[in-house]
This record gives C-alpha cells, sequence and structure tokens, in this order.
C-alpha cells in the first residue's frame, strides 16, 4: 500500500516548468562574458575562419588569382598526392610514431599522477612536481640540443662512458629504432608532467572516505590504486584518450624537424614535415592544402571511432 501511495505521490508532482529568461543574472554575469570574448575571438579567427582556405585543396592554387579566383581542379590534387611512391611511406611512419607515442605514452601521466598522489613528504612532492613540469616550458630546439649533448656520437655524454667501456660510440641519433626510442622518450620526459596536472584534479575530486574504508577491510596500496583510484579517474582517462586520438595524425612537426636526419628520415619523413618541404620550399600549396585536409579527415575518423570505444566503456566525451 506503501509503495502504491509513493507512486501516487510521483504522478501528482507538477512537471518542471522553464524558467523564465532573467536579466539581473544576465547583468550580473556581463564581467564573466566579457573576459570569455578574447578566447571567442581567438577560436574564430585562427580556428573557424581559415577553414575556409581548404578549397585550395580542390584549386590550382596561385597568388595571382587568389584562393577564390584559381581555376577549380576538382580531385586532382588528391590523385596527384597519393600516386607519389613516396606517399605510402610517410603515412606509415606519420601512423607508427603516433602509435608509439600513444601507447608507450599515454600511461605515463596517468602513472605519475598516482604517485605523486600517494606521495606524503610534501616537500618531496613539491620538489618532483616542480622537475617533471619544467621540461613542457623548454623549446624542441632547447630539447634537441640537450639530447644532442646526451647522445651525439662524438661528444656526447653517453658515448663518452660507453667509449670508455667498449672503446667504439653507439649512432644513437643514426640508427632507427635507438631513434625512435629517443623520440618516443622525449616526448614523454617534455609532457608527461604536463600531461598529469588534469588527472591530478580528478584525483583530488575522490572522496578520502573510500580509501579509509577500503583501508579497515584490509585492502593494501595497490589493491585502493586498482579499485578506487583508477575507476574513479576513468571518465578523465576516456576523455583525454579521445582528445590523444584526435591528434593521432600530427606527430609533432617541432619535435620531427629537431631530431631527424638524413639517417633516419626512412622513418622520420612524415606528414608534418613532408607538408612543410613541399608547402612551405616548394610552394605547392595545393597539394598541401589536399595533405592537411586528408589529415583532418582522418583525426576526425579517429576521433568518432576512440569516443565509441569509450562510450561502450560508460564513458564516452559525448
Amino acid at each position: 500500500m506503501g509503495t502504491i501511495t509513493g507512486h501516487a505521490k510521483i504522478a501528482e508532482q507538477p512537471p518542471l516548468r522553464r524558467q523564465p529568461f532573467n536579466r539581473r543574472r544576465l547583468r550580473q554575469n556581463i564581467p564573466i562574458f566579457l573576459m570569455f570574448l578574447p578566447a571567442l575571438a581567438q577560436f574564430l579567427i585562427f580556428r573557424y575562419a581559415p577553414m575556409g582556405g581548404l578549397i585550395i585543396a580542390f584549386k590550382n592554387y596561385n597568388f595571382a588569382d587568389g584562393v577564390f579566383g584559381s581555376p577549380w581542379v576538382g580531385f586532382d590534387n588528391f590523385r596527384i598526392l597519393f600516386s607519389q611512391p613516396q606517399m605510402l611511406n610517410i603515412l606509415r611512419n606519420t601512423f607508427w610514431l603516433s602509435f608509439l607515442q600513444i601507447v608507450v605514452g599515454f600511461p605515463f601521466p596517468i602513472l605519475l599522477a598516482i604517485f605523486l598522489n600517494e606521495a606524503r613528504r610534501m616537500w618531496f612532492k613539491k620538489l618532483v612536481q616542480t622537475l617533471v613540469y619544467l621540461p613542457h616550458f623548454l623549446h624542441w630546439v632547447t630539447v634537441g640540443g640537450i639530447i644532442a649533448l646526451i647522445f651525439a656520437q662524438e661528444k656526447g655524454v653517453l658515448n663518452y662512458f660507453i667509449t670508455g667501456w667498449t672503446g667504439e660510440a653507439y649512432p644513437f641519433l643514426y640508427k632507427e629504432h635507438s631513434w625512435m626510442a629517443i623520440f618516443v622518450g622525449s616526448g614523454i620526459w617534455k609532457e608527461a608532467g604536463w600531461s598529469a596536472i588534469i588527472y591530478l584534479a580528478a584525483l583530488a575530486a575522490v572522496n578520502p572516505a573510500l580509501y579509509e574504508a577500503a583501508s579497515m577491510d584490509g585492502a593494501g596500496k595497490l589493491r585502493q590504486i586498482w579499485s578506487i583510484t583508477l575507476p574513479s579517474i576513468m571518465p578523465t582517462i576516456a576523455i583525454m584518450f579521445v582528445l590523444s586520438v584526435g591528434h593521432f595524425m600530427e606527430v609533432g612537426f617541432d619535435q620531427i624537424y629537431v631530431l631527424k636526419n638524413s639517417a633516419v628520415s626512412g622513418i622520420a619523413d612524415v606528414i608534418s614535415t613532408w607538408n612543410f618541404r613541399v608547402g612551405i620550399n616548394g610552394g605547392q600549396f595545393s597539394l598541401a592544402t589536399a595533405m592537411g585536409f586528408f589529415e583532418s579527415i582522418v583525426a576526425l575518423v579517429l576521433v568518432f571511432s576512440a569516443n565509441l570505444l569509450a562510450k561502450r566503456a560508460g564513458n564516452g566525451l559525448w
């Protein structure tokens, strides 16, 4: 009887009404809207407005006729693009290096955030945070100089000891496998600390009572991390994974350009370096735009696919 009465009470509740427009609240939030305007203008001017330039991919662009006056060529630029013999190798390098960056590099910020969250000595936590955040603010030119100082074949610090032990220096930067390891490792060293910030923010929202209850039940630190920490930040992990997949095709021009050399061009030549070489240096803007358009389409498909997988796991971005 009580259940029926409860259902009746729920049924008798009036439907939710839409809140009327509040002019006073709007006026109170005007300073916030004004603060948001520069960010909105930045996105409109530098993110959305340049999308109109994608029509260059379907034109034979030249400076004399301009973007809108250049003759249409349809999909000829894409046919030329994918008929080039080196294009398959460029795409393979882009996918392979991006795959390594995500598979190897993506877990590091999560592990670092969990490690910092478990640290109890505040001085140690602040020291580690400072050391791991600092590389993010270094330009890749500076990082490249540090890498050359460590791994250079002739005057590198590491080869100084290797030469003393074996009598022969090892060309770390001129072998494809060691170059890929340095490429992935330098990316992790530079960005893991900065990427860990968002996971630390998510960990700060975890209820400490959950850890206390688990500790009273006899769960150790590893069990608490596995059963409480990771499930609590799983929505954040899913969002960051989808966003990282969105940059799958980029690889990072600065990092590649600073670290590459002719000996590893077979693995280091990617879409971004090809675009720079053909588009900027070669002046073939239509081909470079076609490649950028293709890159964006692939990234869009990958983002939707990654979000679909995350959504099936219960943590989709949308």
